[in-house]
């Protein structure tokens, strides 16, 4: 019992430094509130005899649970929106505390509450911890379980985005993004004829292994083939930018699962590449446009 009282008596040490975590990856402090103790739970009934910083040690509790909250609340709205597509905007109900969420939103200002409820779950959560709190990303990375390296990119996404400046298109990367725009809609609505508008005659596509095991060729060749490899396929993808070119992206919770790589020549697709292994993958600095 003494024991219990003593790592209580720690755990309260860490309490107010926790709920700020909290508050700031939630956006509420109600939700913040119960996090932190969802934190001691996990805590109390953990094996902490190893545990070298109990700080850092509940810091990773609290923003795990933060982010599969912030995951849960995503696949919570995109249900309802696919059921009320025409409804009104939706109010959280489990945020509905306006005194203390009106009061924190004043300490954080409104204005960057704003744009972090734009973020994904797991740039919100990287950023918040690395910009606000100065946790290192190797700290970080087995939190949003991606490589340091990608984690410092998720930060990288969230601080362009918080800092209000998107990945500029020069004019040239703005056509780019017409045609791949055009090209994505056109695979997405079977529209044979649009998708060859924009396919170069000669047009090479290539999938990696990983594409291969799920069914595709290894190569295609001509815009014919291409065009009726893409029939119907691009479906969630949106346009991206990554490695400094213009492509595409379908996500799943801010992780890349298929990349597009296009290479435009004189306004046609002249090749096109599929990458799905997710090493290749997890180290991609991207971002939509």
């Amino acid at each position: 019992m003494t024991e219990e009282k003593n790592l209580a008596a720690r755990f309260e040490e860490h309490r107010e430094h926790l709920r700020g975590v909290a508050m700031r990856i939630l956006g509420s402090k109600t939700e913040a509130d119960d996090a932190v103790q969802e934190a001691w739970l996990h805590l109390s009934a953990a094996d902490t005899s190893a545990v070298k910083s109990l700080g850092g040690f509940l810091t990773v509790i609290v923003a795990r649970i933060c982010l599969d909250q912030l995951r849960a609340k995503k696949k919570r709205r995109e249900d309802e929106l696919e059921r009320h597509e025409d409804a009104a905007p939706l109010v959280d109900d489990a945020r509905a505390n306006p005194e203390t969420d009106l009061a924190f939103a004043d300490s954080v200002g409104l204005a960057l509450l704003v744009v972090l409820e734009t973020l994904e779950p797991a740039e919100r959560v990287a950023f918040v911890l690395h910009d606000m709190f100065d946790l290192p990303f190797d700290d970080i990375a087995p939190i949003v379980q991606r490589t340091p390296a990608a984690t410092r990119q998720l930060a990288s996404r969230a601080r362009r985005r918080v800092r209000g400046a998107p990945p500029e298109l020069d004019p040239d990367r703005t056509r780019q993004k017409e045609i791949v725009s055009a090209f994505i809609a056109a695979s997405k609505g079977g529209d044979f004829t649009g998708l060859l508008a924009v396919l170069d005659e000669n047009v090479v596509f290539h999938a990696d292994a990983v594409a291969v095991k799920s069914g595709g060729l290894p190569e295609v060749r001509g815009a014919d083939a291409v065009a009726t490899s893409f029939l119907f396929r691009a479906t969630g993808v949106r346009p991206a930018i990554f490695d400094g070119k213009i492509g595409a992206v379908w996500d799943q919770e801010g992780t890349p699962r298929v990349a597009l790589r296009f290479t435009i020549t004189n306004g046609k697709i002249s090749a096109l590449a599929i990458t799905m292994d997710p090493a290749s993958l997890r180290d991609f600095d991207w971002d939509y446009v």
